[in-house]
């Protein structure tokens, strides 16, 4: 063959395959992190809540106002609130307890406490300062301060008295119980003499080491601070 007819034959051949590609432009690929162009849906907003405005009731205390030892949810001042909830007082109830706080302790806390402008302030304080031998003048100091202060605040006060036990001696224990005797009186607010009334000794009602109650004494407390702080409450 000649050499001009094998090139004729070759141009043909080439002109075909080129004739049989798409006309179609190959597809690109998505660039790396493209942004999308979706609108973003917005989020639903939490439902209202509707504020608590009952006034405040604080149980200002130490590990027996804590519910130390108890599930959440078991404290003195969590029964407190059922039990004023069924018998129609509306008042929202604060627990300000904290575990090994002596009177000293309270007294730091007292800017916090008035902070929170409480219509009443059960103040159960003292029994850490009784096991520890502080000195009783102490104590007494302190918790005059509390309770002046609080009342200043225009918070009505009662107050939660606890003994100890028998081995302090009887000289340290009547001066310790007298403590809340002699404040009840010169601040002339309602006094609980023992907290765990009904509680201490009784089967099932305190914990291993007797000295914080159960679940179920922490019901009775509730119960015995009722009793106590009815006098200074109004229902709606």
């Amino acid at each position: 063959m000649r050499q001009i007819e094998v090139l004729f034959i070759l141009a043909a051949v080439t002109t075909g395959m080129c004739g049989c590609k798409s006309s179609q432009p190959a597809p690109q690929p998505a660039p790396i992190n493209a942004v999308s162009t979706a609108q973003p849906q917005a989020a639903t907003p939490p439902p209202a809540t509707t504020p608590d405005n009952r006034p405040l009731l604080v149980c200002f205390g130490d590990s027996l106002t804590a519910g130390y030892g108890t599930d959440p949810g078991n404290s003195y001042p969590d029964f407190l609130q059922a039990d004023l909830d069924a018998h129609g007082y509306h008042y929202h109830v604060v627990n300000e307890g904290i575990s090994g706080n002596t009177t000293k302790d309270a007294v730091a806390r007292l800017d916090h406490i008035l902070s929170l402008k409480p219509s009443i302030v059960v103040v159960e304080l003292g029994g850490n300062d009784g096991l520890r031998g502080l000195p009783i003048a102490d104590s007494r100091a302190n918790l005059d301060k509390i309770i002046a202060t609080l009342q200043s605040s225009g918070a009505k006060v009662a107050l939660a008295g606890i003994t100890l036990p028998p081995d302090y001696g009887p000289d340290y224990i009547r001066q310790f119980d007298e403590t809340y005797t002699m404040l009840a009186k010169k601040y002339r607010v309602p006094m609980l003499p023992f907290l765990l009334k009904g509680v201490y000794g009784m089967p099932g009602m305190m914990q291993a080491d007797q000295t914080h109650a159960t679940a179920a004494g922490n019901k009775v407390v509730a119960n015995n601070v009722l009793h106590l702080i009815q006098p200074l409450l109004t229902k709606k």
